[in-house]
């Protein structure tokens, strides 16, 4: 009778020290990030590798919490129902904080958001032959334009335009180029990150941006409306990360730095 009492306690011991181990090691759920192709935030290199400055930022903040970040690109019109299905736990791919989507709902009823890190605004991309058409946001009213689908700039487009133009929604922000290139539509409202790289260059060397004012943008990082503790804790590894200015050598790198916010945390 002792022995099997013995025994048994011997196998509650091992069992207790098991879970105890495991606890021990326990690794932090991964950060997963939802993403585009989007230059210069988040983009594939010549080896498949997702590199630019949110990816960066994205993984430097990881480090901090001891959490791995992975990389997983959506339809950029799916990003909430991606969130609030668990697919992704943040949304961090130069995402428009102070934006609407295209039906008018503000991004801030949808989910909560990090500090502001970056400055941005939407810009027009035309066929260089057609600037004179092309001089203020009014212009706009009557032409076919293409817009990613979900994206600020579809969302700014539709404040302009109401129903007065056709509206061509693009899969990513890049397959409007090919849009306006292929003549399928008149311009494209895109942000002016990646129309600096892209318009008059390679294959889009017939486009330029147009002279035309759109309003102001900030990015933020958007998580689950439930998931406040990320959101704290991913915003606390923000304030270290700039205070140990890890921060703006990568703006520098991706040349951004004349957008990167310095923060004033308050």
């Amino acid at each position: 009778m002792k022995r099997r009492v013995s025994m048994l306690f011997l196998c509650m011991l091992l069992i207790f020290a098991a879970l105890t181990a495991a606890s021990c090691g326990k690794v932090e759920e991964a950060i997963r990030c939802g993403v585009t192709q989007y230059a210069p935030m988040n983009y594939l290199d010549d080896d498949g590798n997702w590199i630019g400055f949110d990816t960066e930022f994205a993984q430097l903040v990881g480090e901090k919490l001891g959490r791995k970040v992975i990389f997983v690109e959506i339809q950029w019109s799916n990003k909430f129902l991606e969130l609030e299905s668990g697919t992704i736990s943040a949304i961090w791919n130069g995402m428009t904080a102070n934006a609407n989507e295209s039906d008018g709902t503000p991004r801030s009823e949808l989910c909560i958001f990090s500090y502001s890190y970056m400055q941005n605004k939407q810009c027009v991309v035309i066929r260089s032959e057609n600037l004179g058409s092309y001089q203020k946001p009014e212009d706009l009213v009557g032409k076919v334009i293409a817009v990613e689908e979900g994206s600020a700039g579809a969302a700014q487009t539709a404040a302009v335009v109401g129903d007065r133009s056709t509206i061509v929604n693009a899969a990513t922000q890049t397959a409007t180029f090919a849009e306006v290139m292929s003549g399928a539509a008149e311009c494209a409202v895109i942000d002016v990150f990646l129309a600096e790289r892209m318009a008059g260059a390679g294959d889009f060397a017939g486009l330029m941006i147009a002279p035309i004012e759109l309003e102001y943008e900030v990015f933020a990082i958007g998580f689950k409306k439930t998931n406040t503790d990320l959101r704290d804790k991913v915003n606390q590894a923000i304030r270290e990360l700039h205070a140990e200015g890890k921060l703006q050598p990568i703006a520098d790198k991706y040349g951004i730095n004349d957008f990167y916010i310095d923060f004033n945390f308050k």
